[in-house]
């Protein structure tokens, strides 16, 4: 990559929100705080599987599902309705990561800011209100609108035709290798958000920019 983006793409779950708290609301349950990674990565895995059959599932109808099951299955049968919404109450009202809001500012000196999500706008807009960045973003856009979620090249397709660009002329930002695959495959730049200094899987096709968080980010794209 070699000339600044257009638009920058944010993923939003786990790229901007901190997902550490979830950890706590599965312990307050009775839950095993493991279990809360557990859940999202089920969550993930079927909504690819929905949509790669054709579907496109509402991000929180899934994880409501999928959380009742777990927590049935790890603690018993019940009722836990009070806890399936202590958790999702939790997941909705996530903090940023220590690094977002000041990457974003920096970020948004530099190149237009919108997010993608796989889950609902509403979710995306108020994580940037607490962090106080939502004025940063002109748009908030989800796979609600598009016909199947990331990492289908129709969900990257449809965020470029809303910002009337071309989807070379898109930067996609997730800590997600899959989500970095889906958007190289469609044609898009990608960065990957690399803060737990993990090794990037061999079987996606690699960032264009890799970078420890956002203000790396920032400085390297500030840098070409």
């Amino acid at each position: 990559m070699t000339a600044t983006p257009s638009v920058i793409v944010f993923d939003v779950n786990e790229t901007l929100s901190d997902m550490g708290p979830l950890a706590e609301a599965f312990t307050r349950a009775s839950a095993p705080a493991s279990l809360a990674r557990l859940w999202f990565t089920e969550v993930l895995r079927d909504g690819f599987a929905l949509t790669a059959a054709g579907n496109n599932p509402a991000f929180t109808d899934l994880a409501t599902d999928s959380l009742s099951r777990l927590l049935a299955q790890t603690l018993g049968p019940g009722d836990y309705q009070k806890q399936i919404e202590a958790i999702m109450g939790v997941f909705k009202n996530l903090p940023l990561h220590p690094d977002a809001a000041p990457g974003i500012k920096a970020l948004s000196r530099i190149t237009q800011l919108i997010t993608l999500s796989n889950g609902a706008t509403s979710v995306a807009e108020a994580l940037l209100e607490r962090g106080g960045v939502q004025d940063k973003f002109s748009r908030f856009l989800s796979v609600q609108e598009a016909p199947r979620w990331k990492p289908a090249r129709e969900a990257y397709d449809y965020a470029a035709r809303e910002l009337n660009q071309s989807v070379n002329q898109l930067l996609l930002v997730a800590v997600h290798p899959w989500d970095i695959h889906g958007a190289n495959v469609a044609g898009l730049q990608t960065a990957w958000v690399n803060r737990a200094g993990a090794s990037y899987p061999s079987y996606f096709t690699p960032p264009d920019i890799e970078a420890e968080d956002l203000l790396v980010l920032a400085d390297k794209l500030a840098a070409r």
